[in-house]
């Protein structure tokens, strides 16, 4: 899915006028990578130091205990930590919140093109937003990054499938079948 400028911009203001998109940015990963500030530059996200509280929402968390389903569609923000992979541990996801976890995805990034679950801020936001059926608007965060359609087209099917599931077990039940064929 391509998107034109005058299409991008007009979603990027539907992004970031009706759905809150928040990130907790620790600082720790290189700035020229980093696609949370990229995002906050474009007004697409708002960014919360460490210092400072972070909004309550749904928190994209890889450690909790609930898988992410469009049942949570109705929260007012979508909460993600921007953090190294490597200082990713549980203690770092301590944010108000109700804390979900998304189902398996494959990265599109650069830097883990290809491997499972080691999605970017922008991925997982996208991700998050396809998945409560804000498919467009996942491909405008997308778009302001060369690979990121490639996101979408990579998980194009299992981000249709959970998407249509009603609450978190069966987005569970849908990627036990993508791990089971993983492991074929």
């Amino acid at each position: 899915m391509t998107v034109d400028a005058a299409d991008s911009e007009a979603l990027d203001s539907e992004v970031a006028d009706t759905y809150g998109l928040h990130v907790r940015y620790e600082g720790d990963d290189d700035p020229e990578k980093c696609t949370a500030r990229k995002l906050a530059r474009f007004d697409l996200v708002e960014l919360h130091r460490s210092d400072r509280v972070t909004p309550y929402g749904v928190v994209l968390n890889p450690h909790a205990e609930r898988a992410l389903s469009p049942a949570d569609a109705d929260a007012k923000r979508l909460v993600a930590l921007d953090c190294s992979w490597e200082s990713a541990g549980e203690a770092r996801f301590s944010l108000p919140g109700d804390h979900r976890a998304l189902p398996y995805l494959v990265a599109a990034n650069p830097v883990n093109f290809g491997r499972p679950m080691r999605l970017t801020t922008v991925e997982a936001l996208a991700a998050a937003l396809a998945i409560f059926g804000r498919r467009e608007r996942a491909a405008a965060l997308l778009s302001k990054f060369t690979w990121g359609h490639t996101f979408l087209e990579l998980n194009d099917e299992p981000l249709r499938r959970y998407a249509e599931c009603d609450d978190s077990s069966e987005v569970v039940a849908v990627q036990g079948e993508y791990l089971d064929r993983g492991e074929e």
